[in-house]
């Protein structure tokens, strides 16, 4: 899944994506959404809708139902979906393509990288 540098750009790939895979009559289920701060301290995100409940995604789950339904429809407010984020669902680039919730302080680039992680 590519990512976006803004929410609102991850959302609409995403609704390009699931017309694409399910057709313009599915019904969505769950939006997806999953943030990621890469060394140098960009911020990227990925976001995907998923038509049934039962499934799970690349993304964490954020909403479901018709609050999922809505975001498709273009009917959100992306500053209200940036306040919901939960920061320490993050993902932090370690190393180049690999993420992971927190990085590791065990090394001098490990510390470094912590610290440019929390000037953002």
């Amino acid at each position: 899944m590519p990512m976006f540098t803004t929410l609102e750009e991850a959302i609409d790939a995403a609704r390009e994506a699931f017309i694409a895979d399910n057709g313009d009559e599915a019904v969505v289920e769950q939006l997806g959404l999953q943030k990621y701060i890469l060394q140098d301290g960009d911020i990227m995100w990925q976001a995907e809708f998923i038509d049934n409940d039962e499934e799970s995604g690349e993304c964490l789950t954020m909403l479901t139902g018709e609050a999922a339904q809505s975001v498709f429809d273009g009917d959100f407010d992306d500053i209200e979906l940036l306040a919901e984020w939960q920061e320490e669902n993050t993902l932090h680039e370690w190393d180049e393509g690999e993420f992971q919730l927190e990085p590791p302080l065990d090394t001098e680039e490990g510390q470094a990288a912590a610290d440019e992680w929390d000037e953002t």
